[in-house]
Order: C-alpha cells, then structure tokens, then sequence
C-alpha cells in the first residue's frame, strides 16, 4: 500500500527536482510538512523497491563524456564483477543481461581518455576484456510516467 506522500512525491518529482541546496527543504514547504518527512518517506520508497534510485539525471554531453561498455563475466563472478565494477565512482550504474556479453555499464568521466583508463582499469582488476560502445547520436528519452492510483495500489 502506497501512502499520498509517497504517491504525491512520485508523481511531482519525476522530473523537475528543485535545483537548490536543499531540495528536500523546498519540498517539505510545498508540501506543508517537515524535511525529515519528506526524506524518510523517499528512502522508505527506495527500501520497499518502489523506486530504484532518487537523484539528477544529467545531460552527459554536457558533463564530459560517457560510454555504454559490456562485459563476458562467467556466471558464479558475476555478483563479485558487478560489485568491483561499482566501486568506480565512473560507473553510475550498471546490469546483468541474458547474453554471451552479461554485465553492462555506463562510464561518465570528464574526457575520453579518462574513460579510456576506466576501462583498461576494469579489464586489469577483472581479468576480462570490456567492449567500449560509446554512443554515435543521442536522442532524448523522457522517463517519466503519469502514474493512476486506484484503491492504494500501483497501477501503472
């Protein structure tokens, strides 16, 4: 069951977080109630699965460069890959896919040969070489989603 805070925050901050030093503050006043309200409610939201993350999505033209690289990992390190991989603050995310090529990952760096020693890094420390894809045209997909409630159930 979804409380109205929760939906409420769902459905107004998909998209267009306040840009201040204190975002959570700025939400709290527009919705008349504390700050610490509105974060307890955001991480109940993450720890329930709700929500995967809570947090900017930036224009990474514009931050430096970034590139979409897969990996072969064997099945029985793919946890232990993934979580070495994770450790690179480059890396914001990354994916296990049903192929040959398992673990997917997103590098942002502030230059191309930054990105460049990411990777040759990833490939010393796991033993396995990385394919490099970065991207040749970008298009604008907006993820977020209007989202109808009934009865306190999610029903998208």
């Amino acid at each position: 069951m979804i409380d109205e805070l929760s939906k409420a925050l769902i459905n107004h901050y998909q998209r267009g977080m306040p840009l201040s030093p204190t975002p959570y503050a700025d939400i709290a006043a527009r919705f008349g109630i504390a700050e610490a309200e509105v974060i307890s409610c955001l991480q109940s939201l993450l720890e329930d699965g709700i929500v995967s993350r809570v947090g900017p999505v930036f224009n990474h033209c514009s931050a430096g460069a970034s590139t979409l690289a897969a990996i072969a990992v064997p099945e029985n390190e793919l946890a232990s890959v993934a979580e070495l991989i994770n450790a690179y603050a480059e890396v914001n995310h990354n994916y296990a896919r049903e192929h040959r090529f398992n673990l997917w990952f997103v590098i942002t760096a502030p230059t191309e040969p930054h990105i460049e020693q990411v990777v040759a890094s990833i490939e010393k420390r796991t033993g396995y070489p990385v394919i490099n894809l970065p991207m040749e045209k970008s298009y604008h997909i907006d993820l977020a989603f209007p989202i109808e409630w009934q009865e306190n159930e999610l029903c998208s």
